[in-house]
């Protein structure tokens, strides 16, 4: 990877596991889809059981200060466990879909905002200007967004970006290259992407098709964006991803994209 203009050097991302992922940005510091809980089986709204496998590599405890959640829904509990919902009441903005914003801004009242597809909010840095958090596409199965989200729920993405500031895009649990392909032609190139792959499937759920991107996908993401660095997240700890590492860094070397690849460990 060539070397970055010295605004876009990249800043270290924590991944914990799971879809959560902690990184400082413009002086605030961002938790991704908070989970902490031990493993064993949550149930979903829809009374099907998903199976967390392996511990998070830290607690709650262990992140410090959290200025912003970026929250890409809040349905499922392997992207906001019982844990993730304590957390968010500490934290003083989470952002998330425009469902979750009504049925967390029960609790949390103004601490939540919903964003819709293109939707800006403005976040004053420590040390002046702004960050602009946008609320990007994210389809969370195959197929139109309409006859996926009563099936799986709503599901946002991220794209931040400020002055002297690199892009960064978080995918939350997306499937679909064509809203990638919406978000790159007004963001990129974008300097880092936390893509969720894992390639989840279920039976009973749209006959075992990927409702998160593959290793494959995420790869051709990385390229569609012009991503000068991938941190991958949601590929670990949960029984119904059905790739991990190995698969994802097998994808990337495939496609030429080995070195654009942080562990974020």
């Amino acid at each position: 990877m060539s070397s970055l203009p010295a605004t876009t050097n990249p800043f270290p991302v924590r991944v914990f596991g799971g879809p959560t992922a902690l990184f400082e940005y413009g002086g605030l510091r961002f938790l991704t889809d908070p989970t902490f809980d031990a493993p064993g089986d949550y149930a979903r709204p829809d009374g099907r059981f998903l199976t967390k496998t392996a511990p998070s590599t830290g607690t709650p405890a262990d992140l410090g200060p959290v200025d912003v959640v970026l929250l890409s829904h809040d349905e499922h509990p392997d992207n906001l466990d019982i844990s993730g919902r304590a957390l968010l009441v500490g934290v003083p903005r989470t952002l998330t879909t425009p469902g979750g914003g009504e049925r967390l801004g029960e609790t949390l009242g103004e601490q939540v905002k919903g964003l819709a597809d293109w939707e800006s909010v403005e976040l004053d840095r420590p040390d002046g200007g702004t960050i602009t958090v946008t609320g990007v596409p994210a389809v969370h199965g195959p197929g139109p967004r309409a006859e996926v989200e009563p099936i799986t729920g709503q599901v946002v993405g991220f794209v931040l970006t400020g002055e002297g500031l690199p892009t960064v895009y978080v995918s939350g649990d997306n499937a679909s290259l064509d809203a990638v392909k919406e978000i790159a032609e007004r963001f990129a190139p974008v300097d880092t992407a936390l893509l969720f792959a894992g390639a989840p499937r279920f039976r009973a759920l749209f006959d075992n098709e990927l409702i998160v991107l593959s290793s494959a996908q995420a790869a051709e993401a990385a390229q569609i964006l012009g991503a000068r660095r991938v941190v991958p997240v949601h590929y670990d700890s949960w029984a119904h991803f059905t790739e991990g590492r190995d698969e994802l860094a097998a994808a990337f070397t495939a496609a030429g994209l080995a070195d654009r690849l942080d562990w974020g460990r």
